[in-house]
């Protein structure tokens, strides 16, 4: 009998509290899933795979096709829970703790615009102008242990970049059909997206730089600087 206030069907939980529970109670070691029946359980939260990934380092062992070839693509094995994450004393087991200086910094460094596909905080979506930009802090390479991230270790994503490349679009392009939109741009922009593609990220320009900043403000402030650019251009 799952204890009153941890199940994983409260929505007041943490999504890497309710995802553990609900591997708890739904799957237990030694059973499959996939990542699919995952979601369609913990609806309306945010970075539902992410937070799973997160658990790992608390001790518990969820393996892939690549460590079992027998699981299909999209399922996964649940070998070991770990430590309680659901308890308060454990709550943080495995997590690395950004303080809000270091995300302040991150995003300050990274001109408050996602470092993978460029947007800035706030703006809607190039493909989807319904969904607009909320920038989050990922870490350059996945993190094992629990220790504090530094600068250095992070970059600044959007949600939908943070997450993985399945959730990018509604259905993920296969090469070669990205292949014949990188085949339709001006050689200049082939050139650009080159080095964007060896820097693994897009390069900003000073005037991009500045609507990011913009783009963080308050609505009060963005105003206000509107009708002040707009005085100085004599408009």
């Amino acid at each position: 009998m799952v204890e009153s206030g941890l199940s994983w069907r409260n929505e007041g939980l943490g999504t890497r509290i309710r995802v553990a529970l609900w591997l708890r109670d739904e799957i237990g070691e030694g059973g499959v899933f996939s990542r699919a029946r995952l979601r369609a359980a913990i609806q309306g939260a945010e970075q539902v795979d992410r937070r799973m990934r997160d658990l790992r380092p608390a001790g518990w062992v969820i393996r892939t096709n690549r460590d079992r070839p027998s699981l299909q693509p999209d399922q996964l094995y649940l070998e070991v829970i770990g430590r309680p994450v659901w308890e308060p004393e454990h709550r943080a087991a495995g997590l690395r703790q950004i303080s809000s200086k270091t995300r302040r910094l991150v995003f300050e460094r990274d001109g408050h615009a996602c470092r993978r596909c460029g947007h800035a905080a706030g703006e809607p979506y190039a493909d989807d102008s319904s969904a607009h930009v909320r920038l989050t802090v990922g870490h350059v390479n996945p993190h094992r242990s629990g220790s504090a991230a530094e600068a250095e270790d992070l970059i600044t994503e959007c949600a939908r970049c943070n997450e993985t490349v399945r959730h990018l679009t509604g259905v993920q392009m296969t090469k070669e059909q990205v292949w014949d939109r990188v085949t339709e741009l001006r050689r200049r922009d082939k050139q650009e997206l080159l080095s964007w593609m060896k820097a693994d990220g897009r390069a900003m320009s000073q005037l991009e730089r500045v609507w990011a900043m913009y783009r963080q403000l308050p609505a009060v402030m963005r105003e206000e600087l509107q009708s002040d650019l707009d005085r100085l251009l004599g408009s």
